[in-house]
């Protein structure tokens, strides 16, 4: 290679790509007309001191073995990074995994949520179908430290679409999608700052369209056995996917969802519904669904809280006319038998007259 054609490839990498992988590095050179392999990269920046291994070691273990079949299992995990170095607002890349062939899909959101995690997992089931085993960490939206027997909302969600959820203890145990989530951040990062691109929307949108097609092509393999064991779609997954709770259906009909009303219409379902229970639903999207015993109930959001109305009979003034006598513990009262404990303590203390003698 001409000294010359060197010299250009160094200083492009250096004003560019200097913190890129060799192959990465390499990719976006060649998009650039220099074509030149990873090992020759590194060798050129070797000689002029401009490369610097680094070691990772760590303690040994033993990999799990992956699912023979595609759907089997699906490891699930956000990824907390500066997606967009200081550009933009914080946010989580939701990451989901397949682990028998490294299939995968993710999508930023604003912070790891029930909601975000709900989404995402719901995007993966319209797009292959519900996997048979969910493999995630002890994150506060699959288990309820305080009540570790009560399934989270995301747990009672997998329990209706009978996908098992395997909680595990360490990082380590759900290697593929944390290897997944150092693709994400070396490769994902700097896509992100050679487009400027630096919102969610926009991040999203590279994700769908591009990046996420590209990364399946290059990493994800095949099986060892042929056959999807995914369960299909149900109609109803939104449904399923939302946060929902009892709530009791007050005297107007009216039931209290975090600081929304919602009331009820009437109808042969609602009838004598007051002071019973309901299920009230919240779906992605913020709509509000009310259910009594699986049935849906006609209903509609307020715009405003609900005011109490007027009293029937209209209230009378209440007149006292008895005369009101002073308690035993009044002070008037309290002086009164004090000053007649002392007169009785000074008849008693007086001596006695004598008689008067007779005639």
């Amino acid at each position: 290679m001409p000294e010359a054609e060197r010299d250009r490839i160094v200083r492009r990498h250096q004003a560019r790509y200097a913190d890129f992988g060799p192959t990465l590095a390499c990719e976006k050179l060649a998009e650039e007309g220099m074509v030149i392999s990873p090992d020759t990269l590194v060798a050129i920046l070797k000689e002029r001191e401009l490369w610097r291994r680094q070691r990772r070691r760590g303690k040994h273990r033993r990999r799990r073995e992956r699912q023979a079949h595609f759907g089997m299992m699906v490891q699930m995990d956000g990824s907390h990074h500066d997606w967009f170095e200081g550009r933009g607002a914080k946010c989580v890349l939701m990451v989901l995994v397949d682990d028998a062939t490294g299939w995968t899909y993710a999508r930023f959101y604003p912070a790891e949520t029930t909601e975000a995690a709900f989404d995402v997992f719901g995007r993966w089931a319209q797009l292959h179908g519900v996997p048979r085993r969910v493999y995630v960490d002890r994150h506060g939206i699959y288990r309820d430290e305080d009540h570790p027997e009560k399934p989270t909302q995301f747990g009672r969600a997998m329990g209706e679409l009978q996908a098992e959820l395997i909680r595990v203890r360490s990082p380590q145990a759900k290697g593929r999608v944390e290897r997944k989530h150092r693709v994400f951040q070396d490769r994902l990062v700097k896509e992100l700052r050679l487009r400027g691109i630096s919102g969610q929307e926009q991040g999203n949108v590279l994700l769908e369209k591009t990046l996420l097609a590209d990364f399946n092509r290059r990493y994800g393999i095949k099986p060892a056995q042929a056959g999807d064991r995914h369960r299909a779609c149900p109609a109803g997954i939104a449904e399923v996917l939302c946060v929902q709770e009892q709530r009791v259906v007050g005297q107007d009909w009216c039931v209290r969802w975090k600081n929304r009303w919602v009331q009820i219409m009437a109808g042969p379902a609602s009838a004598g519904l007051a002071g019973k229970t309901v299920l009230v639903k919240q779906l992605g999207d913020g709509k509000l669904l009310v259910e009594r015993a699986g049935q849906k109930l006609a209903c509609s959001e307020l715009l405003a809280r609900p005011q109490v109305a007027a009293a029937a009979r209209p209230r009378v003034a209440q007149v006292n006319n008895k005369k009101w006598k002073p308690g035993p513990g009044h002070p008037y009262n309290r002086a009164a038998r004090a000053m007649q404990a002392s007169r009785a303590r000074a008849a008693t203390a007086a001596p006695a007259r004598p008689a008067p003698a007779s005639a």
